[in-house]
This record gives C-alpha cells, sequence and structure tokens, in this order.
C-alpha cells in the first residue's frame, strides 16, 4: 500500500492469487467486556489476546479511573486487572469514553455502581451517538443522571432491579445493563422489548460474565436475570481472535480467488459474526470451519444473494465492497439501525459505491447494490474505520481505490495496513 496524495491510501490490486494464515488481533466486542468483568471482581485477573487498540485503551482508561489497576504481563496482548470487588473509586470523577460507543454505553452504567458524581465524556463524534436508552434505564432504576446525550453526569447508586429495555438501536445498551449488574443487592431483572438487533451480541456477554463467575440465566429469549449479591470472581481468560475484522480477509479470498486461513475462530465461537463465513459460501466461496480455524478458497465468481443481516451488522460493509464483483444484485436487508453507528453507515455505503460508478440504492433497511466495474476514485470514509478496511478490499480488484484518513482503522485495528499488505507477499 502507499500514500497516493495527503491524507488519502492508495490500494494496490493484487498481482497473483492470495495463500495465507492470518493472524487477526484478539476481538474488541470481547476485550471490553471481559474488561468490565476483570474490573468488578474480586481478586486478580489474567487477561491474553486483548486487543491493542483506540477503542479498548478508552475501556482500560475507564476501568483505572474507577479503581482496577491494570498491569502489562510479559507476553504479548496480555495484562493483569487487580478488580474492585465492586467497590469502585468514589466521585468526583471524570471518565473519558473517546470515541467509542460500546465503552459509552459499558462505562455509564458502570459508574453508576459508584458513590458521588460521575461525569461521562468522548469526542464531539461520540458526543452525537444515541445513549437515550442506558440513560432512561438508569433513570428507571432511581440513578440520578442526565442528559440524554453526552456529556453525561450521573450520581452512583445503582443497585439493580427490574428493567424494561428497548432492543432495536443497539445491543449495547442491554449489555452494558447486564455487565455492571453482578453484585447488586437486588440483581437485575431485563425484558427486552421489540425487535432485538445483533442478538449473538448478547449471547457473548452473558458468556463473559459467567466465565467470571457471575449467575445470569436467560428464562425465555428476551428475559435476563442476573442474581443478586453474586458478583465477578476473578479468573485467567483467553479472548478470541475478532471475527468482525476477519470478515475483510475472507472477503478478500472469496473475491480474488485465493485462500485465506485464520486461527482462534470456528463455529462455536461466542462472536456471531463469524456467521458472515456463511454469507460467503452462499455466493459460492469454499469455507472449511476446523475445531480452532476458519478457511475461505474463493472459486473465481460469487453468487449474487439477497440476505438478512441484523444479526451480523458489522460485516455489512465489508459484503457490500465486494457485492460489485457479483454475478447478480446483492441486496442486504435488516440493517437500518447501523444508520446511527459511527456513520451512517446505509447512505455512507451507497454514497461510496455510487463514487466508483456502481449502481447502488439505498432502502429502507439496507440497500440493493447490482454488478458493475468499480471505477477509479477517491473514497470517503465519514470518521469510520469500517469504511476504510472494507473498501480497501474493493481495491484489491479493481485499481485507483483510495482511502482518506486510513488511520481511522486505528479504532479498533490498528496494523490493518501492514496485515493486508502481506496478502501479496
Amino acid at each position: 500500500m502507499e500514500t497516493a496524495t495527503v491524507g488519502a491510501m492508495l490500494i494496490e490490486p493484487l498481482v497473483g492469487t492470495i495463500d495465507a494464515d492470518v493472524v487477526i488481533p484478539g476481538s474488541k466486542s470481547i476485550t471490553n467486556r471481559a474488561l468490565v468483568a476483570a474490573a468488578l471482581a474480586d481478586g486478580v485477573s489474567e487477561l491474553r489476546g486483548v486487543l491493542d487498540a483506540d477503542d479498548t485503551q478508552a475501556m482500560l482508561g475507564v476501568i483505572q479511573a474507577l479503581g482496577a489497576v491494570v498491569e502489562p504481563l510479559d507476553e504479548a496482548d496480555a495484562y493483569q486487572i487487580t478488580g474492585v470487588g465492586g467497590q469502585l473509586t468514589p466521585g468526583p470523577r471524570e471518565i473519558d469514553v473517546r470515541m467509542s460507543g460500546t465503552t459509552a454505553r459499558f462505562a455509564t452504567p458502570l459508574a453508576a455502581r459508584g458513590t458521588g458524581i460521575y461525569i461521562i465524556d468522548g469526542a464531539p463524534e461520540m458526543r452525537a451517538r444515541p445513549m437515550a436508552e442506558t440513560v432512561e434505564a438508569l433513570r428507571s432504576l432511581g440513578v440520578t443522571i442526565a442528559p440524554d446525550t453526552l456529556p453525561i453526569t450521573l450520581r452512583g447508586g445503582f443497585d439493580g432491579g427490574a428493567l424494561t429495555l428497548g432492543a432495536s438501536v443497539s445491543s449495547q445498551f442491554a449489555s452494558g445493563m447486564l455487565l455492571a449488574a453482578p453484585g447488586t443487592a437486588k440483581g437485575l431483572e431485563l425484558d427486552l422489548e421489540g425487535d432485538v438487533v445483533s442478538r449473538p451480541y448478547l449471547d457473548m456477554t452473558c458468556s463473559v460474565m459467567r466465565s467470571f463467575g457471575a449467575q445470569v440465566e436467560q428464562p425465555s429469549p428476551n428475559r435476563f436475570v442476573v442474581a443478586p449479591n453474586v458478583g465477578y470472581t476473578a479468573t485467567s481468560y483467553m479472548i478470541e481472535p475478532d471475527a468482525s475484522a476477519a470478515s475483510y480477509f475472507f472477503a478478500a479470498a472469496a473475491v480474488t480467488g485465493g485462500r485465506v486461513k485464520i486461527a482462534g475462530l470456528s463455529s462455536e465461537a461466542l462472536q456471531g459474526d463469524v456467521g458472515f463465513v456463511e454469507i460467503l459460501a452462499a455466493m459460492g466461496a469454499q469455507v472449511t470451519m476446523g475445531a480452532d480455524f476458519i478457511e475461505v478458497q474463493g472459486t473465481g465468481s460469487l453468487q449474487g444473494i439477497e440476505v438478512d443481516m441484523s444479526q451480523v451488522s458489522d460485516t455489512a460493509q465489508t459484503l457490500a465492497a465486494i457485492a460489485p464483483f457479483a454475478d447478480g444484485p446483492v441486496r442486504v436487508t435488516g440493517i437500518g439501525f447501523i444508520r446511527k453507528k459511527e456513520t451512517d453507515r446505509v447512505g455512507a455505503v451507497v454514497t461510496e459505491l455510487q463514487r466508483m460508478g456502481i449502481d447502488a440504492v439505498e432502502e429502507a433497511d439496507g440497500f440493493l447494490i447490482q454488478p458493475g466495474t468499480p471505477q477509479p476514485a477517491e473514497i470517503q470514509t465519514y470518521h469510520d474505520h469500517r469504511m476504510a478496511m472494507s473498501f480497501a478490499i474493493t481495491g484489491l480488484r479493481a485499481p485507483g481505490i483510495d482511502i482518506t484518513d486510513p488511520d481511522c482503522v486505528n479504532k479498533t485495528f490498528p496494523t490493518y495496513w501492514n496485515v493486508l499488505a502481506s496478502l501479496a507477499s
């Protein structure tokens, strides 16, 4: 990869065939859940496979501000976390979530476990993102908190209770409440209303909680019960590679007719985004799932598809980036809620595909992309790491694709450009 103009990176089309075993950093989603559990736990936890990126550094800063002691271990991507045993550092404290939506939605109920005044704030972009569900949930449980967007000021005192929460915008609101509940006097009875988006992330949350000793049950699909007075206990925990990050490399194999194998992922992975490879298989790629690896072999052609990606929404942009190379239309449904992510991901995808001369249109809950030949273009990324990483894969097949603001990948995958360049070696 090389810089074409100031602030843009030119993606060089691949010459030859990809044949690579790719090493992916740890899951952002699991890392941030494990950090919350370890911080609240009684004792010393060891976390391995920790993602080192802006979003996870934000969460590390949060738990340290709230009293956890964080020490790197000698091995790479590993930390020792001394938890607070449920007793957070009292306010007043200022909590910086940077640009991380996950961190904001986990840190707010976490801080509410403390005593005193806490101010939750972040980057200007984060101030524009939805937080009302978390704020209203805590308010309904007796926490003094306002306003509905960052910066948020709250007075600690969350001790659990019964809660009904909408889950049609983001599952992160529900996950944040669940993660903060172990060790509270009342526990948590959480009922979800409406269509639950990204349900695999709730399953992931419960799995991580149980790994740290919390008692959380799911009596019905939309009901979760966290036992009162049972907190987290310290543990040693291994974090899976990030399945959303892996999607770019699986897509690269599928769209170029190459082979990519990633160790540490399987059909048993906690992350729902491993399901992206099933979409690639439906489009004609050969997918092998082993006990501790997933391998994708491109076949030289991709078929058009219509697919509901509501449960794997972080990979919708990845699919959009390779959709022009399919032999028929690609329609993605069920993802209207991603308009409220780092950017309007539906609108941004369609705009950038059109910039490349591709026939793409927005629909109520997704987009429709027609086959075509992408033309040279400078792709705008809208400060969204997934826009940059996704459309870089288009550039592996189509010449002249420049990615603006390439450093935005630091949010979740700082080494992305090096790993992508390794595919050509």
